[in-house]
């Protein structure tokens, strides 16, 4: 029986960490869409990315029951989490705990959709919850270690670190650094310093960028949607947008999150609010940064609400429930992104106190310095923008919404490819000017020629075992094949005239496609970018290659593209 997204993903990364398997493996969508099969969750799609190496660990102790016993038990600790946070919020305000739980359930959507999908937003809640009740109670070095766990376990609590330096909060400041570099050399120890590096450089500056599915959804409402939507072409995810301007992307990218960060500086440093008011401010700052939010997320919105209801006018009281409550609701419009522009006027809302009096030349020298920042960044970014694979070759197989195209495979009876079905990898049929879908009783993964050079053998992963499998396209029958599971893909490809050799290379840190002139030993890079280029094949003519990239995509969720070679080359 197939569990709820999203606890299975945490859970098979739990038992994961338990195998002693390697992280890097976790990001990759197709590896872990067998290992969550293995783990007893069923054919479903799921993934690791874009969470940090530490994400599951409090799984890990429920790794070792059935996948429904642990989502049981994970839900019964996400009511003693929630129980527990609307206590510490009655202890820290006047408020009574009836009026706390009524709060809490004018989000009743998103608190639903939290348990619905054994998520991970109340446990976050409670922590964020309990930092500011240690450092209400004056307990700084409390305070700090319990935001360190948040930013360690969900990156949550990273802009706290700015409010303790703002606020010249030494103590908290140090004991929060002290934790990240605790749960650091915690990953370390589970993964090596290889893997965690990798997840540094290659994840986390991808998934601050893109979020972790599709970034031009608009049901991902943050500002990085918004301008990836308005400003950038992708030909199945986003091919209209507004105005195909990346360098403005780039910049306003860039603009948005440092005018929110320096706002805030502005805001704080003054000391004209409370420390409760400024505690919230950054709670809200950390959900309007964010590259992806959904439904579940707004439940943090709760801790916000509360610290400033206390203090506010009643009017303004009345502002911000609204808000909250249109916040956490299943709102229509998607396109227009109602709920960004929610979360960006409670951010001013909450705000404005903290800029009244703020002198005028002091805002005009930030805004210069946000701007020659964010212009320099834009610059850097369109360097690697333009050497993306995606400017200098066609898309192939281009079908409207397509999340993952991989794995090409040329037969003589057409193309072949892994691509992402509705509930399922299934694999896609290009042939005679049309595209079939082959949906399996499994997992169809990673597609490869059959030894005739017709067939296709693929690996169908179901009932927790791996099978290989061999589909004649002729006669439209797939046979299980008596030979080993090959784990293993081919990452160099020989052309069929044998005069190049494609091969994948991850020199330079992301992965990229390179070409080798056979007879004359000579290597070229043929993609590049901040983004990964992999699974080469030849056309059967040798004048084009085949690949699959995620650039200007999520992480690890590529479309195919064709390399044609020139006549010089060929």
């Amino acid at each position: 029986m197939n569990s709820e997204t999203d606890f299975p993903n945490y859970y098979t990364a739990a038992v994961l960490v338990r195998q002693h398997r390697p992280l890097h493996k976790y990001y990759d969508w197709t590896w872990f869409a067998r290992q969550m099969n293995r783990a007893g969750n069923g054919t479903q799609l799921g993934a690791y990315t874009p969470q940090t190496p530490l994400t599951m660990l409090p799984m890990v102790a429920l790794a070792g029951f059935p996948p429904q016993s642990a989502k049981r038990i994970w839900l019964v600790c996400n009511l003693l989490f929630l129980g527990t946070t609307v206590w510490l919020l009655s202890q820290i305000t006047g408020f009574r705990f009836e009026t706390i739980w009524l709060l809490m359930f004018c989000g009743y959507f998103s608190l639903r959709t939290n348990f619905h999908f054994g998520q991970y937003y109340v446990f976050l809640l409670f922590l964020l919850t309990a930092a500011f009740y240690f450092l209400d109670r004056k307990h700084d070095w409390m305070g700090g270690f319990t935001t360190g766990i948040a930013f360690g376990l969900k990156l949550y609590g990273g802009p706290f670190l700015l409010l303790f330096a703002f606020k010249r909060q030494l103590k908290a400041l140090l004991s929060m650094i002290a934790m990240i570099l605790a749960l650091a050399s915690v990953a370390m120890l589970l993964f090596g310093p290889a893997d965690v590096l990798y997840y540094a450089r290659l994840v986390l500056t991808r998934s601050l960028e893109m979020g972790q599915v599709d970034p031009y959804n608009p049901g991902d409402a943050t500002f990085a949607t918004v301008l990836m939507r308005s400003f950038m072409t992708e030909p199945e995810l986003n091919p209209h947008p507004l105005w195909q301007a990346p360098w403005l992307l780039f910049f306003l990218r860039n603009f948005i999150s440092l005018a929110i960060v320096a706002s805030l500086f502005l805001g704080v440093v003054r000391k004209r609010t409370t420390d409760r008011h400024d505690f919230a401010w950054f709670v809200i700052a950390v959900l309007l940064l964010s590259t992806s939010t959904s439904s579940y997320t707004y439940i943090l919105l709760l801790l916000p609400l509360v610290l400033l209801l206390e203090e506010s006018a009643p009017v303004r009281n009345v502002v911000l429930i609204a808000l909250y409550v249109l916040l956490t609701l299943p709102l229509g419009l998607t396109w227009v992104f109602p709920k960004v522009w929610l979360l960006f006027s409670l951010f001013i809302v909450v705000g404005w106190p903290c800029w009244r009096g703020v002198p005028r030349r002091l805002a005009i020298a930030a805004v210069m310095v946000v701007v020659l920042i964010s212009l320099f960044n834009a610059k850097q970014r369109m360097r690697s923008y333009e050497n993306e694979a995606r400017q200098s070759f066609e898309p192939v197989a281009v079908q409207s919404g397509a999340l993952f195209s991989s794995y090409p495979v040329v037969s003589r009876a057409g193309l072949f490819y892994q691509s992402m079905g509705h509930d399922r990898y299934v694999l896609r049929w290009l042939h005679d000017g049309r595209s079939e879908e082959l949906s399996f009783e499994g997992q169809a993964v990673e597609p490869r020629l059959a030894p005739d050079g017709v067939s296709i053998d693929f690996e169908l992963v179901a009932n927790r075992n791996s099978t290989m499998v061999e589909f004649d396209p002729f006669t439209r029958r797939s046979t299980r094949r008596a030979m080993a599971v090959q784990t293993d893909r081919a990452t160099a490809v020989v052309s069929p005239d044998g005069k190049w050799m494609a091969f994948e290379s991850a020199q330079d840190g992301p992965t990229h496609i390179w070409l080798r002139d056979l007879s004359s030993g000579r290597e070229r890079r043929l993609t590049g970018g901040n983004c990964n280029s992999s699974a080469p094949a030849w056309e059967l003519d040798s004048k084009a290659l085949l690949f699959s990239t995620d650039c200007q995509r999520a992480f690890g969720l590529p479309a195919l593209y064709r390399a044609r070679m020139k006549e010089n080359e060929n």
